[in-house]
């Protein structure tokens, strides 16, 4: 863990997945709101750069296993004001018919298994601020079916549906329970992590879509939730490109 000493009156939020792409965005997007942010990510290298520019803290942190997710748990203390639960991947695109086990129960433990341990982990502290606020990454594939996306689609509903629960559950408690569900994001990684390396079909993805979301553009979103007052709870935003009307209807410039 890379630590900067931060005031006990700043504004504390947990950031999953902040290695790259949107977590990454979130981080420095929410430091510049004045938050100490803990970088939480697999990749320690990456995490303690972004955490020593941002003059946040970096720690190693993968949501699967829940011994690291105590370990997170430990170096937030009693008190967190937001965590984002930002940490999730798509693994394949086959159809059912061929769908991998192995690829669906990653998707499954990283978007569902995952953001359960972390939020069950960090609850006490969020409730001890007096106003906390968790904030779920879905996606707009938690909202519709896709040919060769059954797995994604299943894993995302479920962020979804446990985002819905929680804050039934909570309704009582001081602590906001948000989503956020992005349409296509261009990111350096996603898609290529989806293909597994194969930067072709990662580019075909977005080949020809005009200004697809970036990963700013959903970091702004999502600081804009957190910086709503307490007593305001932005139960879900999607959130698309202009270009994509809708799952399966994207407009492509012609080649």
């Amino acid at each position: 863990m890379s630590e900067n000493t931060t005031s006990t009156s700043a504004r504390t939020a947990v950031v999953t997945g902040a290695s790259s792409g949107i977590g990454e965005a979130t981080a420095r997007r929410l430091a510049a709101e004045g938050y100490h942010v803990l970088c939480a990510a697999r990749r320690v290298e990456r995490i303690e750069a972004l955490a020593a520019e941002i003059g946040g803290t970096a720690m190693a942190c993968d949501v699967t296993d829940e011994a690291a997710v105590a370990a997170l748990a430990d170096a937030v203390g009693p008190r967190l004001d937001l965590l984002v639960n930002n940490a999730g991947g798509a693994y394949g695109s086959t159809p059912v018919a061929q769908a991998s086990s192995e690829e669906w129960r990653a998707m499954y433990e990283v978007n569902v298994i995952g953001l359960m341990q972390v939020t069950r982990a960090l609850l006490p502290a969020l409730v001890a601020s007096g106003a906390g606020a968790i904030i779920n990454v879905g996606s707009t594939a938690g909202r519709i079916a896709y040919e060769g996306g059954a797995g994604y689609t299943a894993a995302k509903h479920g962020t979804q549906v446990v985002t819905e629960t929680l804050r039934l559950e909570l309704f009582d408690q001081p602590v906001r329970v948000m989503e956020i569900a992005p349409g296509m994001v261009r990111t350096e990684e996603f898609s290529l992590v989806r293909f597994d390396g194969d930067q072709e079909k990662a580019d075909a993805v977005y080949r020809g879509v005009p200004d697809p979301l970036v990963a700013d553009d959903i970091a702004d979103a999502i600081a804009w939730m957190a910086t709503r007052p307490a007593h305001v709870n932005i139960d879900e935003i999607v959130i698309r490109p202009k270009a994509q009307a809708a799952q399966h209807k994207v407009y492509r410039l012609p080649e």
